[in-house]
């Protein structure tokens, strides 16, 4: 198994452990069939959109194609057979080989970006998620913006810095709160007898004020006013 593993490395993006049943009515023949032309789009085209299953199941077989174009190139037999199978446009393998494997050699990360659009972008799909799929280096624009060119912007580093004071004012107070209890933990319990001598000498205190403070009714009756 150790000998197999460094025969076929290890592709540099997620695979499920099952392959997707991509709804086609020619059954698994059709299912190859569109991964084919999926993968023979992406390597024209270099960013296609479509339903994200598709092109996540069709991510794999174009990583692989690349990496094994990159590894050994056009002389190998095999990755040339691999290419004639998976590139339905043949003038497509000269491209392979000539293009993307010398942009991709240095590579250490996925040769390819996969993107989820959102709802809005949905057109008559009945729910199905779209996507897109494309491989790094491409000419057209960048999906996302890169946020590192604005990093420097006076309204970013002012963002930066209150991000900074609110975090570093919501830990002091996470901190004194968590003093406070730990102090509130470790203060000594008097003992039950004395908690209860205390409770009653309370209770009898204030029993004793409320009747100073209020009068009696023998005193309410003797500065009544006499009538006649």
């Amino acid at each position: 198994m150790s000998q197999l593993g460094r025969l076929i490395p290890q592709l540099r993006v997620p695979v499920r452990p099952t392959y997707r049943k991509l709804r086609n009515p020619e059954g698994s023949y059709g299912r190859l069939k569109n991964l084919r032309g999926t993968v023979t789009a992406l390597v024209r085209d270099e960013r296609v959109e479509m339903p994200l299953d598709r092109l996540d199941e069709a991510r794999g077989y174009a990583e692989r194609l690349i990496q094994e174009a990159v590894r050994h190139g056009d002389k190998d037999p095999h990755v040339m057979d691999m290419a004639n199978f998976w590139l339905n446009e043949k003038q497509l393998i000269h491209k392979l080989f000539k293009v993307l494997a010398p942009r991709y050699a240095e590579y250490r990360t996925s040769y390819t970006s996969l993107h989820r659009l959102p709802p809005m972008y949905r057109e008559n799909d009945k729910g199905a998620p779209k996507g897109v799929l494309e491989l790094k280096e491409n000419p057209f624009p960048p999906l996302k913006p890169d946020a590192r060119a604005n990093r420097h912007l006076l309204h970013n580093v002012l963002l930066d810095e209150a991000r900074k004071q609110y975090r570093h004012n919501k830990y002091q107070q996470l901190a004194a709160e968590a003093r406070a209890d730990l102090a509130a933990a470790a203060a000594p319990e008097p003992p039950a007898g004395q908690t209860a001598e205390l409770r009653d000498s309370v209770a009898s205190k204030g029993a004793s004020d409320m009747a100073a403070e209020s009068p009696g009714a023998e005193g309410t009756a003797a500065t009544e006013p006499q009538h006649r």
